[in-house]
């Protein structure tokens, strides 16, 4: 007898969203049937089209983001490649940074690197029991040799939103590089690169910008230059036995994911379209839905802020379940209710430590676009069974 496949459902998108935009698999299917060349290796038609999709695709992203310089947009993998390359491209011996106490293994990892390998400093600015910031603990933490400020924009543990805007100006005002990993945020709450004063924006493709894995990028100021580290052909210069200086080519060495940005562009046109507000409402709701009724049952215990305070956070809810560890909690809500969510430390252990949860980490929650009320009642009920004795 042919086994019932289970309703699913999936509440793990701060992870990666899973249902992406009809048209994005849809692009993905005919780069790959149609195209399936590389761009800057051929003058053929079919390369042509490469051109003009890695053209298209920046030019699409820079508008999202209100990005000046297109050419300043470089593709990465994900946000830990922009990171890392920011940081490590940006940094000398003797700098000073200051980060909060939210910051993800991303941020924190690359920076302890430095630490050893160069000798720069860090301090890091804590954030209350609530995941809350305080921007001007910031400008306090400034030193003459600050050379650069990083800042998440949503926690991944709390969704908490950070004040990017308020960071950013006192950056500005003291010369001060701002770097902003937005990988809970891009997709799903505005972000104008200009009015934040962001000089380094790190963004991934395949969270809420709903695009494919295997994509993102780093936006760069034209106030601020890096070092490049990977070298390699770029399809320009290549009578030269040096990498080009010009930019987006002195960072993107190789064959780039062509497949991927496909599907982002076709993401990105999507958000434009529809609207990045329109998408941060329906989460917001989503969240409001979840946060009031879990809020009432008894032996939930809720990090971060509370409901009535949903536009100050993304759909992203940590909990725990009292007398229960989290991995059992993620074990019983799939195995029972076909509920996705993802347990543990998040790679955030900076904020777990921050908000009391380490080193047993919370269940996270976290709703996409493509939720529908239905499945957050059903992961409501499931809790509600869940803490019954």
């Amino acid at each position: 007898m042919k086994k019932q496949k289970r309703k699913e459902i999936y509440l793990d998108s701060a992870a990666t969203t899973r249902q992406k935009p009809p048209q994005v698999l849809k692009a993905v299917v005919n780069y790959a049937t149609n195209v399936g060349v590389s761009h800057g290796r051929g003058t053929y038609a079919a390369g042509i089209q490469a051109n003009e999709l890695v053209f298209e695709t920046r030019q699409a992203l820079a508008k999202l983001f209100n990005v000046k310089r297109m050419d300043r947009i470089l593709y990465m993998k994900n946000v830990t490649e922009a990171v890392n390359t920011a940081l490590k491209g940006f940094l000398k011996p003797g700098d000073h940074v200051v980060l909060s106490s939210l910051e993800h293994n991303a941020v924190i990892r690359p920076l302890n690197k430095l630490k050893k390998d160069r000798g720069i400093d860090y301090t890091i600015v804590p954030a209350n029991s609530l995941g809350r910031l305080n921007p001007y603990d910031f400008e306090k933490a400034f030193k003459p040799n600050t050379k650069l400020a990083c800042l998440v924009h949503a926690s991944n543990v709390t969704g908490n939103i950070s004040p990017v805007q308020e960071v950013g100006g006192l950056c500005a005002k003291k010369g001060i590089a701002f770097l902003v990993d937005a990988a809970q945020t891009a997709g799903v709450v505005p972000i104008d690169t200009q009015v934040m004063n962001i000089d380094f924006l790190c963004f991934t493709g395949h969270k809420g910008l709903m695009g494919p894995p295997g994509t993102g990028g780093l936006a760069v100021s034209a106030k601020w230059d890096l070092d490049s580290f990977i070298e390699g052909g770029t399809g320009s210069n290549s009578d030269k036995e040096e990498q080009p200086s010009q930019w987006p080519d002195k960072f993107e060495s190789g064959t780039q994911n062509y497949w991927g940005l496909a599907g982002l562009r076709a993401a990105v046109d999507f958000l434009l379209k529809t609207s990045v507000m329109v998408v941060q409402k329906k989460e917001e709701y989503l969240t409001t839905q979840f946060l009031k009724e879990v809020e009432r049952i008894k032996g939930i215990r809720l990090y971060g802020l509370p409901s009535g305070a949903e536009k100050e956070r993304v759909a992203v809810v940590s909990l725990n379940v009292e007398g229960k560890d989290p991995s059992e909690v993620g074990y019983e809500l799939d195995e029972k209710y076909g509920i996705m969510t993802r347990v543990g430390l998040h790679c955030a252990p900076l904020a777990h430590r921050t908000i009391g949860t380490h080193p047993i980490g919370t269940v996270r929650f976290s709703f996409g676009y493509y939720n529908t009320e239905k499945e957050i009642e059903n992961a409501v009920k499931a809790l509600k069974e869940m803490t019954k004795h």
